[in-house]
Formats: C-alpha cells, structure tokens, sequence
C-alpha cells in the first residue's frame, strides 16, 4: 500500500529531478530516498522516473502519479486541519437562545466578540421564553440558554450569573400618567396589565407579581404574551401597561414611556445556563468568552 510519506517523497524527487536535492530537501539520505521510488514502481508497476548519468526525468505514469500526489497529499493536510479546527472549536454549530431583553445588556456584545473571534462557527439564536429555554437544554436542541434565574427545577443543568438588569414601568405615551413626574407602580394599581404566562417565565412572572404586592395591588392582567417583544408591543397600542426590563427601554421609544423601578426587588440577574452533559467545543469557547 501507498502511503503520504512514500507520496511525500516521490513529489520531492518529481519536483527537483535530482535524487540528491530531494534528499536534503527532505532532511535525509539518499539511499531511502532511492528505494521509496523503487517500492514505488514495483507497487504501481511502471516506471516512474527516467534515469541517465545526470538527468532523471519523469514518465507519463510519473507525471500522472504527481499530479494526483499533490491532491492527495493536500487533501490530507486540509483534513487534519479541518479535525484540529473542530477540536478546537473554530468551526462547526453554537446553537444559543434567550430571553428577549438579554440581547438589548451583556449579550450583545458577546456575540460580536465571538462572532469575530470565531468567524467560522456557524450560530444559531432564537429567542425564547425561560421554560421554552429549558427544554430545549433537555431535549439536545440547544447548547447555551441565557434566561431568567432561578429555575423550578434545575436538575441537570449547570446555572451562572451573567448580567445585570432591572424592572421598570411601560406605558403607552398617550396614557394620561406618561408625563406624570415621580411615577410609582402604585400608580398603576387600577390599571390593565400585558404579562407574560407564569409557566412560560415563572421567575420573571413572580417577582413583578411581588413587586406589585409591595405596592398594595395584585396585578389585573388583561392579556398575555408569550415574549418580551409582543408584550410591548401590546403596551404601544395601548392594550394596557406592564413591568419589563429597563434594558429595553429604547425598543418603540416613540410609542412608549418607560420609567424605570428604583426600589427594593426590582434588580434581577440574566444567567447563562447549560445541561450538565457533554459541551461541544464552539459552546465552550462562548461560555469562556462570556464568562471572562
């Protein structure tokens, strides 16, 4: 059988036509040298190289054998690199979801600086509800979750703290209290409220729920909607008001009033979760990264 090396050494010796160059080309005798291109003929059972005192030249089966040497031997450098590239996380799939506010905080940023220092690494972001999140964690349908802490059961996974965010007020700007200075959640009290469901989100869902209480009200929800993006956009056109991450503030600023919650509780902490499983190499080097 032929192997790289043999075909190494015969491109050496097709390339400088001198059995003495190629071997110091190659760091070593010429005896070896001499006696790779001869297993080589007996192998293919032609001639490969035409020999006179001073002058080797290749044959047709010798200048067919380098053309497809030089393939071969390419193709199998591509190939090693293409496995250390994977084993080092430089290509192959991140698949990353999260909640609708992360991405106006830390996260953003994180991408673009994996983004940039992983170009070949195809990522694939969803947004998606905490309890969607999980699932897909579960199920092997995501590798990286940023959401909402802490989780009803967080059997399995592995949870850490990774940005900071805080509550505040949304109102549609043509609420009669969008101008009102020193607006307190209190003031909301008879008010419609868009949330999103408990089960889709519970420990979002529940502290603006405690939120609310601090303030002497229960929430009256008038409509539900499973992401922070529908939630606000139902607030613009005026289906009711809302408690959301202050980060968003700028999301349909035209239409919006947001007045953010400077009370006790109404801080929270974005974390980055993973299953306690297997990490594949792309979501360990963002993990790294975002971690840092």
């Amino acid at each position: 059988m032929i192997d790289l090396r043999q075909l190494r050494q015969f491109i050496a010796v097709a390339e400088e036509l001198h059995f003495h160059r190629a071997a110091a080309r190659l760091n070593m005798s010429q005896p070896p040298l001499t006696a790779t291109v001869r297993r080589l003929e007996a192998e293919i059972g032609a001639a490969l190289l035409e020999r006179g005192n001073r002058v080797v030249r290749l044959t047709p089966a010798g200048a067919a054998l380098l053309a497809h040497a030089r393939l071969t031997v390419e193709q199998a450098e591509l190939a090693v690199a293409a496995a250390r590239d994977a084993a080092a996380g430089h290509t192959g799939t991140l698949r990353l979801t999260y909640v609708g506010s992360a991405m106006y905080g830390r996260l953003a940023g994180t991408v673009r600086a994996f983004r940039r220092s992983f170009p070949a690494v195809r990522l694939e972001l969803r947004e998606a509800t905490t309890a969607a999140q999980v699932a897909a964690l579960r199920d092997g349908t995501s590798d990286l979750a940023v959401l909402l802490a802490p989780l009803p059961d967080d059997t399995g996974l592995s949870v850490s703290a990774f940005d900071r965010d805080r509550f505040a007020i949304a109102l549609p700007a043509g609420h009669r209290l969008a101008a009102s200075a020193g607006l307190a959640l209190a003031d909301l009290a008879d008010e419609p409220f868009v949330l999103w469901p408990a089960a889709e989100g519970r420990g979002f869902h529940h502290q603006v729920v405690r939120l609310c209480a601090s303030a002497g009200f229960v929430p009256r929800v008038a409509q539900e909607a499973h992401q922070m993006h529908g939630v606000l956009a139902l607030v613009a056109v005026e289906v009711g008001v809302s408690v959301v991450p202050a980060s968003m503030a700028g999301f349909r600023a035209d239409e919006i009033v947001y007045r953010p919650l400077e009370v006790a509780g109404a801080a929270f902490t974005l974390s980055l979760c993973r299953s306690d499983g297997p990490l594949g190499a792309p979501a360990q080097n963002f993990l790294d990264l975002a971690l840092r």
